[in-house]
C-alpha cells in the first residue's frame, strides 16, 4: 500500500530496536486502520527492544492502551507512558488467564512470541476467548511451523499451521452434514474470516448472524428446478439453525 503510514513510521523510526518483515506492515494497516485514534486495547506477546511498542502506540495514537507480555524480566524496566509491560510466558495457562483479567476485552491481540508450536497454541487457546467480538487476532513468524527446532515440520500433526487448518473447517461448521464428524463451537460463532498471508494468519471476530440463503427478483424463463430448489433452500436454512443450537 503506497499510502500506508505504518510504512512511513517504521522507516523513521529512531527509538528502541524492532524487527518486522516489511510485507507485515500492509496486512496489519488492512486490519488495524479502523482502531486508528479509538480507545482499544492491543496485547503483543514478544516484547524484544520494546521498539514495536512505540510503533503501535504512535500508529494507532494516544487513546489506545498498549500491552506487552515477555518472558525476559529485562523488558521490565522498558515500560513508558502508555505503554505496560507483564512479565510472563507465553505457554503458562494460569498467567495468560491473570493477562485476559487484567487487559480485558483485546481489541487486537499480536502474537510475535516464542514461535513454538506449544506457545503459539496455547497462547490461541487462553486468549482467543479474551478477543473482543469485532476484534483481530494476528500470529506472525508462522514460517516456524515447518521448523523442527520449534515443534513444527512440513504437515507436522502438532504444526499450528495444520490446527489453523482444522479452524477453516469449524469456519465452515454450520454446514457440516455427517452425522458426529465436527460441530459448531465457539470459534464457529465468533470468527467472521481468517486471512493466511506468507508466515502470518489474521483471524476477524464479529457477531455473525446463522447464514440464511433467500432468493429474490423473477424468473427470466420456465425452469422447472425452481420449486425443488427453493423448498431445499428452506430446508437448509433450517439445518443451519439447528446446527446452531447444538454444542
Amino acid at each position: 500500500m503506497s499510502d500506508n503510514p505504518l510504512q512511513a513510521m517504521f522507516a523513521r523510526h529512531q527509538g528502541r530496536l524492532l524487527t518486522k518483515w516489511l510485507h507485515y506492515l500492509d496486512v496489519y494497516h488492512r486490519y488495524l486502520q479502523r482502531f486508528r485514534g479509538q480507545a482499544c486495547t492491543l496485547v503483543e506477546i514478544g516484547v524484544f527492544h520494546g521498539g514495536s511498542l512505540q510503533l503501535w502506540r504512535e500508529y494507532l495514537g494516544p487513546q489506545a492502551r498498549i500491552i506487552g507480555v515477555d518472558i525476559n524480566p529485562q523488558c521490565a524496566g522498558i515500560d513508558e507512558p502508555g505503554c505496560e509491560i507483564l512479565i510472563g510466558s507465553q505457554s503458562d495457562r494460569a498467567f495468560l488467564r491473570e493477562l485476559r483479567t487484567r487487559s480485558g476485552a483485546i481489541d487486537i491481540l499480536i502474537d510475535d512470541g516464542g514461535h513454538r508450536m506449544d506457545q503459539l497454541m496455547i497462547s490461541f487457546q487462553e486468549l482467543f476467548p479474551a478477543i473482543a467480538e469485532h476484534g483481530v487476532y494476528i500470529a506472525e513468524d508462522l514460517h516456524t511451523c515447518y521448523w523442527r527446532e520449534y515443534g513444527g515440520g512440513f504437515r507436522h500433526p502438532y504444526s499450528f499451521i495444520e490446527f489453523a487448518k482444522t479452524q477453516i473447517d469449524q469456519l465452515n461448521a454450520r454446514h457440516s452434514r455427517d452425522a458426529g464428524s465436527f460441530s459448531v463451537d465457539g470459534f464457529s460463532r465468533s470468527a467472521a474470516s481468517m486471512h493466511f498471508y506468507d508466515s502470518m494468519l489474521v483471524i476477524e471476530k464479529a457477531p455473525l448472524p446463522v447464514p440464511a440463503q433467500h432468493a429474490r427478483g423473477t424468473p427470466s424463463y420456465p425452469d422447472p428446478n425452481l420449486k425443488p430448489m427453493y423448498s431445499f433452500n428452506e430446508r437448509y436454512n433450517a439445518h443451519l439453525r439447528d446446527q446452531d443450537l447444538k454444542r
